[in-house]
């Protein structure tokens, strides 16, 4: 059996010494990168050759890769390497990895066209001042294969290890069993459909209710298919760290009665993992980051021989070997079987395990669990928004070269909003002079930073990072994204300066983002209680046509939830005021009848204060709780702690919020939900156009229902499903408007409900 790496991974792991170093930071985006590859390519003469296939065998270690460039004129190999800022910031272990990525592409290439000697050639390609500059080295064929076996003999004890640990894995996922007894009902039925998909390469929408066990039912029927499919890895997307621990869970029960025979890594972010808070990521700061890449060996040699690989065993780990918990976890996404992390991993416009998934060339299967979730959460990573007081703030501060830049900038950030006289407004481009101005504040912030490299993360930090976040979604703005200007009131209320605005691009569609996402896995597979109809899902996430659909029959009978539609109260704002007295004499009158727990939803924080209000000066013996805006986890914990087995009462909280998904309080902890709101997002100018944006690409009759109803109602149903979560449990839900009658708006209610219809005033 062959180990196969690619060069870039080889060098990586054979010829990174010293300290982590991030000052030479932040690097080109993907985009960036790619435009930068193709700027030099096109200057090149005639006959230069671009993405060569590479790849030789050393014993039974198989090397390829994509060698950047080749002039057979010149006889000239180039690796073509993007940055920002000044050049001599990079530190010396960076240019010595580039270094041995050259020489084994030119060995690779000597190879196959039988060369006595080669030019090999660094070029380091400025994005921002569009200038290169070019390192040179001669070198001959028989140095070059000493370089070459050297790397990998240094390799090869790793890909022997590597090699066996794969058979080992394979043999015991072929006769894995399913960890329980017997499936739950709607279980079996899931875990065959993604089954199957995983094994036709294909992509599943997968809507299955709540208490199915919707986590092993997919997380085992892929790693079935794993050996038949060739998987190298499995990934488990959650938008919630509760979302981690369950998937890990069920990782731990599927292999707890067999040796164990995968490596399971949980992802956590950045800023949870660090020891230093507030030192930046370098060896004079750091005291993790010097050495790390000389202590890492031992590090990710006693992390892979354990089988889980969670947050608390990885920092265990790195602090006996004295290296950054968050950087080992990042080297360990290469040799761990499932992954277990946030959605921005895979998602965002640099996660780290889709652009290692691309490099390497891996078979990959990704999971999302409450898949639901990844629409806003999508939006959110491919938006960004600038805000002038923040550009003030750090101008005040700069230094005076620095500050005339910043000046400068702010005259033309003025200039792109002073004739706007609405506060929200959407235009078709960013401004031509705005944008150069934060190219060369960009620029200039990049060497200024390089030269602080003792400051850890501050406003002017988060500045930069905001511009270059801007700059990189601005080259590829389209129907998908819309760039807007908002005015607020500045946060230092001058006079002179009463209006301040936030400059945003905001996208509305990931559909473009996403379908590349899509495109480099084996298989995805979206999962959720909520996720009708499925065709907004797929249009709106970008995935392929021939994306299955599964709807798992519910394993709840219609009697255990009184479904109950209240037709006599309209929630609309405008008829708010007349609607609080009704809501709080329904919800008194049911709980005078059945009294337990119950949770009370409403569409913002000043209605659920309007009718809480009402409900405790009329029903003052009824406890109450009401959910606070900015609650921390603290007051989180102590809302749901007054949901017991023996406590009865009722908790005020806004849908959409903490409380309105991912809590689980099963039998008499929960026995009813009031709804007092169709969900729908608040009608505003954003929304508007968001709406124009969804007609646009998706046809006029989809604009109204992709932008508010189908984001409202998957809400309420996710409120809803809070009430039923086991066989036993019995329960009531409310849902409190007159609109709910509309056979469109029924339409899009889960098909195991019954309701009635409750069309009379009620008193308690």
């Amino acid at each position: 059996m062959n180990y196969t790496v690619a060069v870039r991974a080889l060098c990586e792991f054979t010829a990174k010494t010293g300290d982590l170093d991030l000052r030479f930071t932040p690097s080109p985006t993907a985009q960036e990168g790619i435009e930068g590859h193709a700027l030099v390519r096109a200057g090149r003469r005639s006959g230069y050759q671009s993405e060569i296939s590479l790849s030789e065998q050393y014993r039974h270690l198989l090397v390829r890769g994509r060698a950047d460039g080749y002039d057979p004129a010149l006889n000239c190999l180039e690796e073509i390497k993007t940055h920002r800022g000044a050049l001599d910031a990079m530190p010396a272990n960076q240019r010595a990895l580039h270094w041995a990525q050259a020489k084994v592409y030119g060995h690779l290439l000597c190879r196959k066209l039988d060369l006595a000697q080669i030019e090999l050639a660094l070029v380091y390609f400025d994005i921002v001042e569009h200038k290169e500059t070019l390192l040179v080295e001669h070198w001959t064929a028989p140095d070059l294969d000493r370089h070459f076996a050297e790397h990998c003999e240094r390799f090869l004890h790793w890909a022997e290890l590597e090699l066996a640990h794969r058979q080992t894995r394979n043999d015991a996922l072929s006769h894995l069993e399913f960890p329980h007894a017997t499936f739950r009902p709607g279980q079996r039925q899931l875990a065959e459909t993604v089954y199957k998909a995983t094994r036709q390469q294909r992509s599943l929408l997968a809507q299955a209710p709540t208490g199915i066990g919707k986590t092993i039912g997919t997380i085992f029927p892929v790693l079935k298919a794993c050996p038949a499919e060739e998987l190298d890895k499995v990934f488990f997307l959650a938008a919630k760290t509760s979302g981690r621990q369950i998937a890990i869970d069920a990782l731990k029960t599927i292999q707890k009665d067999q040796p164990p025979s995968l490596r399971v890594l949980e992802l956590i972010a950045r800023d949870k993992a660090c020891e230093y808070p507030g030192q930046a990521c370098h060896g004079e700061a750091c005291p993790l980051a010097r050495g790390f890449y000389d202590r890492l060996p031992a590090a990710r040699m006693e992390a892979v021989s354990q089988a889980l690989m969670d947050k608390q065993s990885l920092r265990d780990i790195a602090l006996r070997h004295d290296v950054c918990p968050y950087w080992l976890s990042q080297d360990l996404a290469q040799w761990s079987d499932v992954v277990v992390g946030d959605y921005n991993y895979y998602f965002d416009g640099s996660a780290l395990l889709h652009s290692l998934t691309v490099a390497n060339q891996w078979r990959v299967a990704v999971l999302v669990d409450e898949a639901h979730n990844l629409l806003e959460r999508a939006r959110k990573m491919y938006s960004v928004a600038l805000h002038e007081s923040d550009l003030l703030a750090v101008r005040a501060e700069a230094p005076a070269p620095l500050k005339k830049t910043l000046g400068y900038l702010a005259r033309c950030w003025k200039e792109s909003w002073q004739d706007q006289t609405v506060p929200y407004q959407a235009y078709d481009a960013v401004p031509t002079k705005l944008k150069a101005a934060l190219m060369r504040a960009s620029a200039e912030l990049t060497d200024h930073l390089a030269q602080a490299p003792q400051q850890g993360h501050t406003p002017m930090h988060q500045l930069h990072f905001d511009i270059l976040r801007f700059l990189g979604l601005a080259d590829v703005l389209g129907p998908h994204s819309v760039f807007d200007i908002s005015l607020v009131q500045a946060k230092n209320n001058r006079p002179s300066q009463r209006l301040a605005s936030v400059l945003c691009l905001r996208n509305v569609i990931p559909a473009p983002f996403l379908e590349q996402r899509f495109a480099s896995s084996r298989s995805n597979t979206l999962f959720s209680a909520t996720l009708s109809p499925w065709s907004f899902y797929r249009d709106t996430l970008g995935l392929p046509e021939n994306t299955a659909w599964v709807d798992v029959a519910s394993p709840f009978a219609s009697e255990q939830l009184a479904v109950k539609l209240v037709s006599h109260i309209s929630t609309r704002y405008q008829h708010r005021a007349g609607s609080v007295q009704p809501i709080a004499d329904l919800m008194a009158r049911q709980f005078r009848q059945t009294p337990g727990n119950y949770l009370s939803y409403f569409s913002s924080f000043d209605y659920l204060q309007q009718v809480a209000d009402a409900f405790q000066q009329c029903y003052p013996d009824i406890p109450v709780w009401r959910q606070s805006r900015n609650m921390d986890e603290t007051a989180k914990e102590s809302f749901l702690a007054r949901f017991t087995a023996h406590s009865q009462g009722i908790g005020f909280a806004v849908l959409g919020g903490a409380f309105a998904e991912g809590i689980d309080l099963p039998g008499k902890r929960l026995i009813g939900a009031f709804v007092s709101t169709l969900g729908l997002p608040q009608v505003n100018p954003v929304n508007e156009r968001l709406k124009q944006s969804m007609a646009a690409v998706f046809g006029a009759q989809h604009g109204y229902d992709y932008t508010y109803l189908y984001p409202g109602i998957q809400k309420v149903v996710q409120a809803a499903g809070r009430v039923i979560r086991s066989h036993s449990d019995r329960g009531v839900v409310y849902l409190i408007d007159d609109r709910y009658m509309r056979p469109k708006i029924q339409a899009l209610l889960p098909q195991w409900w019954q309701w009635n219809t409750v069309g009379e005033p009620l008193q308690a």
